[in-house]
């Protein structure tokens, strides 16, 4: 399994989650709560990020669920 940051955006039917590099959701919502839990899910079984974008389109919120090093290197 890949580990594919997941993405909540907007989308026509709502909202949408899409792993990083996809062209196409991987789901849609009709809210943007139901996606943030799907996309949560998502990124705790392939130990990734998630990263919430607002109706504009940047990204307001991220949150690691994989293997996060502390303190970080650099």
């Amino acid at each position: 399994m890949t580990k594919k940051n997941q993405h909540v955006v907007p989308h026509s039917e709502g909202w949408a989650v899409r792993g990083a590099g996809n062209e196409r959701a991987t789901s849609v919502h009709a809210t943007q709560r139901e996606a943030i839990s799907a996309a949560r899910q998502a990124a705790i079984r392939q130990g990734s990020e998630m990263l919430i974008h607002g109706e504009d389109g940047r990204i307001r919120e991220r949150n690691t669920y994989g293997k996060d090093p502390f303190p970080p290197k650099g």
